[in-house]
């Protein structure tokens, strides 16, 4: 199962490699269709890139911050830095190319 991070351990979480947030909510239907894609890359990807959530809900300084409006909403942090937000449901390979751009 993949860590739901809340905002006091956000930042520690994305400052090394690449890392990928699902901004996501319990009540969100999108969002519940992209879990599983989700878990399905965290473990085919796990040995080089982390997987974490966030539930806007609980984290609503985290969501404010990184300007999350509409969810669900993929961020891709490198080394800590932004470098790309997808927005809305996305199919597996999709997802997939997006993340691997930045293993390179």
């Amino acid at each position: 199962m993949i860590k739901i991070v809340k905002e006091n351990e956000f930042n520690s979480e994305i400052k090394d490699g690449v890392v990928v947030v699902d901004f996501f909510a319990d009540w969100c239907g999108p969002c519940k269709m992209l879990a599983p894609i989700f878990e399905e890359l965290e473990s085919e990807m796990k040995e080089k890139v982390k997987f974490v959530k966030v539930d806007v809900d609980d984290s609503t300084g985290v969501a404010h911050e990184y300007d999350i409006t509409n969810i669900p909403s993929i961020v891709i942090f490198k080394d800590g830095e932004k470098k790309e937000k997808l927005v809305g449901f996305r199919p597996k390979e999709n997802l997939k190319v997006e993340i691997e751009s930045f293993l390179k």
